[in-house]
């Protein structure tokens, strides 16, 4: 049975490696050609290359921690986000540290957190993701590394708070991550 544990682990690990994976070559793709035909860049219409798209991983990482956190192990979220820093030429770390300094606030509070409506969990998580951009930008600001227009990292924060709800149906209803409910137990008789 401890075999069968271990595999679901692996299995849950992998695909959310897969799904960062698939999610990082979505955002390094040129994308910026599928906007309105009938707009030129000159003109002040809306287009889908002026906004900056949501961090899907970054919802998908926070929900579910929210739902799973013996699912999802923090060397694995500092892994992929250190090599997401690296790879969208970000400085090295920071922001892989921010979101693990965050997931871990969500883990240790794990078990007061489990009774709570989506509603409620969504007010906690959004002034979350609002605190980890200002710590970003913070940072960055001390140490003078030129940073994106704040308006954009604003753009990018809207995105992912109304990004959120749809990433906790497909981790919900598409792959049966949902909280464990109170003495909940798994099939090796170990509270969740």
């Amino acid at each position: 049975m401890a075999e069968r544990s271990l595999s679901g682990r692996v299995w849950f690990a992998s695909v959310f490696l897969g799904l960062g994976l698939v999610l990082w070559l979505v955002r390094v793709l040129p994308l910026q050609g599928l906007g309105d035909p009938a707009t030129t860049p000159g003109e002040t219409g809306l287009t889908l290359g002026t906004w900056p798209a949501p961090d899907i991983m970054l919802a998908l990482t926070l929900a579910w921690v929210m739902r799973r956190p013996d699912l999802l192990p923090a060397p694995l979220i500092a892994l992929y986000f250190f090599l997401e820093d690296i790879l969208m030429l970000r400085p090295p770390g920071l922001w892989a540290l921010i979101v693990l300094g965050a997931t871990e606030f969500l883990r240790r509070r794990n078990p007061t957190l489990r009774g709570l409506t989506f509603w409620v969990e969504y007010a906690l998580i959004v002034p979350l993701l609002l605190a980890m951009v200002v710590l970003n930008r913070v940072v960055l600001a001390i140490v003078m590394v030129p940073q994106v227009p704040l308006g954009l990292s604003l753009a990018q924060f809207v995105g992912t708070v109304a990004i959120y709800p749809v990433v906790v149906a497909c981790l919900h209803y598409g792959m049966g991550l949902r909280k464990p409910a109170t003495g909940e137990v798994d099939e090796l008789g170990q509270k969740l």
